[in-house]
């Protein structure tokens, strides 16, 4: 019932408030290891979310795990999006280039490198370090659809360009919630890297 209610349950990344302002954080995370798929959604029914699945059975989620160690990985939140253009919909960890999604999970917490992860056996699975990073960043409930998320990202670059931070690269969209939760209790957060 806790899920359904937006509890969230699993290990999430580490990080430190930088500053916080009544629009946003900025925060800086610590390293961590990532397990990442790029498709074409069209290949998986047109699907942009489709890679979940992928990545799901690397870490076990859905049966047997699909790594060489058959080692059962905990799942972790948020599953972040990472796009190239605004209209794309945010899923795990998702780069939209074009025709071609990119998801993520970050990785337990045990995992220091990358080449301490189980490796996977569909080759389309990339393991990853991912190195410190900073971001601004603002919450918010309820579905992260693309006219929503395109509201936050806006709205969050203006605050963030009007009190003297260099936007650094796309947004990230990060979903810590199962899609079963109730859309008011779900959380979400856009993330913009800034220098």
């Amino acid at each position: 019932m806790g899920m359904v209610l937006g509890k969230i349950t699993v290990a999430t990344p580490k990080y430190q408030v930088l500053h916080s302002t009544d629009d946003y954080e900025i925060r800086q995370y610590s390293p961590s290891v990532a397990a990442e798929v790029t498709y074409d959604p069209s290949e998986l029914k047109g699907n942009k979310d489709g890679g979940f699945t992928i990545l799901a059975n690397y870490i076990g989620a859905m049966g047997n795990p699909r790594n060489t160690k058959t080692e059962k990985i905990d799942m972790t939140a948020p599953v972040i999006t990472k796009a190239e253009k605004i209209d794309m919909t945010a899923p795990v960890v998702t780069k939209d280039s074009g025709e071609r999604v990119t998801m993520q999970f970050i990785l337990p917490e045990k995992y220091k490198k990358a080449e301490e992860a189980p490796k996977p056996v569909d080759e389309r699975v990339v393991i990853k370090e991912e190195g410190e990073r900073k971001y601004g960043v603002v919450g918010f409930s309820g579905v992260a659809n693309e006219a929503v998320v395109k509201e936050k990202v806006d709205k969050l670059k203006k605050d963030l360009e009007r009190d003297g931070y260099k936007v650094a690269g796309e947004f990230v969209l990060a979903r810590y919630n199962p899609p079963w939760t109730l859309p008011p209790f779900r959380t979400n957060e856009v993330m913009i890297p800034v220098e």
